[in-house]
């Protein structure tokens, strides 16, 4: 029985055509994808679909070509298929991987930005009150060393000693962030 007759009895419903064209072509068609697809299981799955969909679809089908190339062009169709679905799935993987680290490395930060920021706070409130007075001038208010000393009736060179000193006890507690 040639390839067309078998396709013509498996469209009449002849299940004993459908396995004598399974059997010739299976072995050779997992053989096929496999080489495309580089997985011998998935490779197998796909010519399984190929002829459940044949056998599903026997009604509805016309057979423009060899059933031997329709049979291949579909090995080849769905190996690609498959393989631009695997692509797809590695990206949307890979996106979700690079999501959560971004969100660790976030975090990260957050709880380490938090210790600063405790450590600061702790230092300005461990600090002598005019040191604490003339630190919060210029950093909060953005008061200039000359600004501050007019405001607080002491000299430019009192101003800088006390900034100097404050910055150095941050240098000091901070040390192993920076």
């Amino acid at each position: 029985m040639s390839d067309l007759e078998l396709f013509a009895s498996i469209c009449k419903g002849d299940e004993k055509a459908f396995e004598t064209l399974f059997r010739l072509y299976y072995k050779m068609l997992c053989y096929f994808a496999q080489k495309i697809v580089k997985d011998a299981d998935v490779a197998e799955e796909i010519v399984q679909d190929i002829f459940y969909n044949l056998w599903e679809k026997r009604n509805a089908l016309v057979m423009n070509i060899s059933v031997k190339s329709y049979l291949y062009k579909s090995a080849y169709n769905n190996s690609l298929s498959y393989l631009r679905h695997k692509k797809i799935e590695e990206n949307y993987e890979n996106s979700v991987k690079a999501s959560i680290e971004a969100t660790y490395y976030l975090q990260e930060n957050y709880a380490e930005t938090g210790e600063i920021m405790h450590i600061i706070d702790l230092t300005i409130n461990k600090l002598p009150e005019r040191s604490r007075e003339i630190f919060q001038l210029h950093r909060n208010e953005g008061l200039k060393y000359q600004q501050i000393a007019d405001k607080l009736n002491i000299s430019v060179k009192t101003v800088e000693a006390h900034i100097t000193s404050v910055l150095k006890l941050f240098r000091e507690n901070l040390k192993e962030y920076l």
